[in-house]
């Protein structure tokens, strides 16, 4: 037998295998997704740390900016995965206080598509017709004009929505978060006219809760991170007290519907007992 049809006859086998994985993958993503809906339970706030961007670039041989390019376009499809499910609020962690140290260029692309992405969501119809609010939380005095009015016009155009509510983390780290809120407390402390002994003395922890980035949502009682890195890296420490966590071995970018709904099937298994 000639190379020819031997090549023809691999190519062929290849295919017929590649389909019939994708359809029994797809099978077992509806009969997850049957599961999950049945079984009702559901994360009434969901945390999410979208790690290992560069790490799926390189593993592909691409530039690492295409894949914080793939990554912006994940987040659009987890969007509508918890949109689909009824998920309440989400907080999607995209950019640390840490990564402001990165490379400049990789730190522009990033913001650069954080711009491109807030513009598209202030037109995107499904947040306007889900009524999903969006915020943008951190500390985002550093980043670029244009950046800035982007986050600002997309928070000016859901703020009276009363669906989902999506936290969009920038900027954003879990330390920095504590210390701003224990810094408006005092402020507003001594704007009242009270002594430091006196706030230290009535001090309590719904006092910091109060001046926290995402005050007046519950907190998260499921984190998802990708990558397979098992840490939290301050991401919602203050209120992640009684959260529990999932931590997925894909990158970010292949992230799939399958991992997502493995990963709520896995929460909807777990007795939460608060410390009780």
């Amino acid at each position: 037998m000639s190379r020819k049809p031997v090549k023809t006859a691999l190519r062929t086998a290849k295919k017929t295998r590649d389909a019939a994985r994708g359809a029994l993958l797809w099978g077992y993503e509806r009969r997850l997704a049957r599961e999950v809906r049945a079984h009702g339970k559901l994360p009434r706030h969901l945390g999410l740390i979208l790690d290992g961007n560069r790490r799926f670039a390189r593993a592909s041989g691409m530039q690492r900016e295409l894949g914080h390019t793939f990554g912006a376009d994940k987040a659009h499809e987890v969007l509508q995965w918890c949109l689909e499910l009824g998920i309440p609020a989400a907080t999607i962690w995209v950019l640390s206080t840490d990564n402001a140290g990165r490379d400049p260029g990789e730190l522009a692309h990033i913001l650069s598509l954080l711009e491109r992405e807030a513009r598209n969501l202030a037109t995107d119809p499904r947040i306007h017709a889900n009524r999903v609010r969006v915020r943008a939380i951190g500390q985002h005095e550093a980043f670029p004009p244009q950046v800035l009015g982007a986050l600002r016009e997309l928070e000016e155009k859901t703020a009276g929505y009363d669906g989902m509510l999506l936290n969009i983390a920038v900027g954003y780290g879990g330390r920095e978060e504590i210390v701003d809120a224990v810094k408006q407390h005092l402020t507003a402390q001594a704007q009242a006219g009270h002594t430091l002994a006196e706030v230290a003395e009535t001090l309590e922890p719904e006092h910091i809760s109060a001046h926290l980035y995402t005050a007046g949502t519950p907190d998260p009682d499921f984190i998802i991170r990708t990558s397979g890195e098992i840490r939290l890296s301050g991401f919602m420490l203050w209120q992640s007290v009684y959260s529990e966590f999932y931590f997925c071995d894909v990158y970010w970018p292949g992230f799939r519907r399958v991992d997502f709904l493995r990963a709520l099937r896995d929460f909807q298994g777990r007795d939460r007992r608060f410390g009780r």
